[in-house]
């Protein structure tokens, strides 16, 4: 179980470097959905690639027969391009921080709800108070390593705003679902990376429509005057995605919906954390806080609780 935790961990600091390589990739593409697209789109590649070698079976029509098309097929990736573009939307009228808080503690409802009452195929985990206190100790370590004080209120004062942390909360009932949704998926075809591939196709077909509604151009430049070059590691972006995504549908069946998104976010707040204080991918530097340590503690003590009680 405890290498189920550390590959969950790992999974999750990849993240980090994908919306760094993302966001590179977003300066020659002038829109974040079209840099989504791409990335989207060389995720789906790559699994094509590892599914014609690991399972050739399920590009012949004989695989389809069998098969129920049901919403597991094409939610699950329509989700992840809701909650990718929920952050677009709720970045600039919250603020990273805040827009990380209530994204964040949205995640962790939703995955306690889908392992208490067992929906989406997920096996059913009674909510006890230890998993109270476990969801506070998370929400709170959250808050103390993403929140910054911010001395400007004038936004806060509109009635807007409160509108906007609701609808931030309820995006992030999405990466629980998904990541329920494509394990169901697996568990139905017998195949993680198929489920994984089915989840990106429908993804950057979804984003190429919106990208052709928003960007209506297809234009990539190759030349940027402050970071050069247009790189091949800026579309290594998606490849990195597939490794996320992958691994949660593993296991999800083994440690439920809520344990394995926390598990996944830990492990991007470490990579976070590690990237800032070593100034990491043209960051700047911003040292680890005894405040940042008290937050990391707090999501562990919290993890805990959820597992072991």
């Amino acid at each position: 179980m405890f290498l189920l935790y550390i590959v969950g961990i790992i999974a999750g600091m990849v993240v980090p470097f994908q919306t760094s390589i993302n966001s590179r990739l977003s300066i020659y593409t002038k829109s974040s959905f079209y840099a989504s697209t791409i990335s989207f789109g060389t995720g789906t590649i790559f699994l094509i690639i590892i599914n014609l070698i690991v399972n050739p079976h399920v590009f012949t029509l004989a695989f389809y027969d069998n098969q129920s098309l049901s919403y597991v097929w094409y939610v699950g990736g329509m989700l992840g391009v809701i909650f990718l573009t929920g952050n677009l939307v709720l970045l600039p009228r919250l603020g990273a921080s805040l827009t990380v808080v209530m994204t964040v503690a949205g995640q962790i409802i939703m995955g306690v709800l889908i392992d208490t009452f067992g929906w989406f195929g997920a096996e059913h985990e009674p909510f006890t108070l230890f998993k109270v206190l476990g969801v506070i100790l998370l929400i709170f370590g959250i808050i103390l390593m993403n929140y910054v004080r911010n001395t400007n209120n004038t936004s806060k004062t509109h009635p807007t705003f409160y509108i906007w942390i609701i609808v931030g909360f309820i995006f992030g009932f999405c990466p629980p679902i998904q990541t329920a949704i494509n394990s169901a998926l697996g568990q139905q075809i017998h195949s993680s990376v198929m489920a994984a591939l089915v989840s990106f196709t429908v993804g950057t077909i979804v984003l190429f429509i919106l990208t052709l509604i928003f960007n209506r151009s297809l234009k990539l430049t190759t030349y940027d005057n402050k970071q050069g070059k247009l790189k091949p590691l800026y579309f290594i972006g998606g490849t990195l995605g597939v490794i996320f995504v992958t691994t949660n549908i593993i296991l999800m069946p083994h440690l439920g919906a809520a344990l394995t998104t926390i598990i996944g976010m830990l492990g991007q707040m470490l990579m976070g954390i590690i990237i800032d204080h070593f100034g990491l991918l043209g960051t700047n530097k911003n040292r680890i806080t005894p405040r940042k340590v008290i937050g990391i503690v707090s999501i562990m003590i919290g993890i805990i609780l959820l597992r072991l009680f």
